[in-house]
């Protein structure tokens, strides 16, 4: 079952649109699980259904995904936009909770998402570590992000060139973080982590990029400092490239891992 509408949104002050896709067993006895299964930078909230075999995945597990809007925001409150971090961490969890009835347990809520998705993924993960209890991020964007906004400040005509779709990102990063192109810890996912290694409850995160992927290589760097970390963290590689395809496989051995612990 697909749902594909609207909800008015106080954070965002305007109407936002999101899908749910529910399972056959929706409405059980048993708390069904949550995704929130976050869109990339040329996405939407239906650019999971629409691209991949969720609507066939779904039927192998007990869970609602529920997919935002939050255009080309990085999840973040944006200086010149709307507050996307605070919309998808904080009140969509509030809505979809009174209309579906879904379980508000760390242990049945996940996040998951490709690119700018996975981005934000690991963002909300590791911003409020106790409020899920799996974190899935494939291929994700500006795992350097220190290193990217020094570049972009330093030079952003050479900036644009380097970086991969380049001129759109400088033009989103001044709409982002203003016009200073600010550095803030609560936006690097680096040290998101080292903050939250010493918290009390911590996500199980699971990561993956294809080997072909242009982020590949950062997606490494950031893999070699997870694993000096205290997280239950996993990774994979594999033949791929920055597309559906290889998004769609990651989210079927997402699940599985994601399931498989639930089940255990």
């Amino acid at each position: 079952m697909i749902f594909r509408g609207t909800i008015y949104s106080e954070v965002l002050a305007m109407d936002t649109a999101v899908t749910v896709v529910l399972p056959d067993a929706f409405g059980s006895t048993t708390p069904a699980g949550t995704v929130y299964l976050l869109h990339g930078l040329h996405g939407s909230s239906g650019s999971w259904p629409d691209n991949t075999m969720l609507p066939v995945f779904v039927r192998e597990y007990n869970a609602v995904f529920i997919m935002p809007e939050a255009g080309r925001s990085f999840y973040t409150d944006m200086k010149y936009g709307p507050k996307f971090f605070s919309y998808v961490s904080e009140e969509l969890p509030e809505i979809c909770a009174r209309v579906f009835r879904i379980s508000p347990e760390p242990e049945n809520t996940a996040v998951m998402g490709a690119s700018m998705g996975g981005y934000g993924a690991l963002k909300f993960a590791l911003s409020k570590p106790g409020r899920y209890g799996y974190c899935a991020a494939f291929s994700s964007a500006s795992l350097d992000l220190k290193e990217t906004l020094a570049a972009m400040k330093d030079d952003p005509v050479k900036a644009a060139a380097r970086i991969h779709q380049g001129e759109e990102l400088v033009r989103d990063f001044y709409s982002i973080l203003g016009p200073d192109l600010e550095w803030n810890a609560a936006d690097d996912i680096t040290e998101l982590a080292l903050a939250a290694a010493s918290a009390p409850a911590k996500p199980k995160i699971f990561c993956a990029c294809g080997t072909e992927d242009y982020l590949y290589k950062s997606n490494v760097r950031f893999w070699e400092k997870m694993k000096n970390l205290p997280f239950d963290f996993t990774c994979e590689e594999w033949s791929g490239r920055h597309d559906w395809y290889f998004f769609n496989d990651a989210l079927k051995k997402a699940l599985d891992w994601c399931f498989g612990f639930r089940e255990s």
